[in-house]
């Protein structure tokens, strides 16, 4: 889906285009955001504001996606982009679709956000458990044609993440993002239980991470906190060209 394979994966309030760049030289995939997209998710982020979180609360959130997918364009930034979205109501994961779709960029549902003022509203991580309406949201982003994935945590009680792994892409997905938590292994039980495109996430830093992830069978690793750090994108990209496409 992308080369090199490996992703910078979204931090909330800090993932924007001129991260991406600064990114650029180590990755082939960059997930801005996580940015709320609709009323009640902006809600619980304005909450996490009030008690010194780092949120993206631009007053047109799909507005201002726009602008940071027009500016990688603009600089003809080599990354693949993609935007990770947060709602708790299924019509603005349509309007974010058609909106990756104008702009070649994959568009990622967040199902991963474990925040109780974002799981309170009814995203993030409690959309797990709610496989139904999950896979409502992939099926309506589908329809746009955009390339759209999720992106999800192990170790959440009463989820077995294979089964809705296949869920998700019988849905229409086409790549699952795999906060692998403290169960590595879970990402060979994804891969053994759908075609999905698998992008494994949690403490990629080092050749060792990734050996142990490809050896799961992801087909691509994501850095997550480290991701403005070009020492370890340099590590983990030798890794993974090494790895994976070697």
């Amino acid at each position: 889906m992308f080369s090199p394979p490996i992703a910078l994966a979204s931090l909330s309030g800090e993932s924007d285009a001129e991260w991406a760049r600064a990114g650029a030289d180590y990755a082939g995939c960059a997930f801005l955001g996580g940015i709320a997209i609709d009323d009640r998710s902006r809600a619980a982020a304005r909450e996490l504001v009030a008690r010194d979180r780092t949120e993206f609360l631009p007053d047109d959130p799909l507005a201002f996606v726009d602008r940071q997918l027009q500016a990688l364009e603009l600089e003809s930034t080599s990354i693949q982009p993609a935007v990770n979205v947060r709602s708790a109501t299924q019509e603005p994961i349509r309007e974010a679709a058609r909106l990756c779709d104008d702009h070649d960029a994959f568009l990622e549902i967040n199902a991963h956000c474990r925040q109780d003022e974002l799981c309170a509203v009814g995203c993030g991580e409690t959309l797990l458990a709610d496989s139904e309406r999950l896979a409502s949201y992939v099926e309506t982003a589908a329809d746009t044609g955009t390339t759209i994935g999720v992106k999800v945590r192990a170790e959440v009680p009463g989820v077995e993440l294979p089964a809705l792994a296949g869920v998700l892409e019988s849905a229409g997905a086409s790549f699952v993002h795999v906060d692998a938590m403290d169960t590595e292994s879970v990402i060979a039980e994804i891969a053994d239980a759908t075609d999905l495109f698998v992008i494994a996430n949690n403490g990629v830093r080092d050749a060792e991470t990734v050996r142990e992830y490809v050896e799961y069978g992801a087909d691509a690793v994501s850095v997550g906190r480290p991701s403005d750090n070009p020492v370890v994108l340099e590590r983990v990209h030798d890794a993974v060209v090494a790895q994976l496409e070697s």
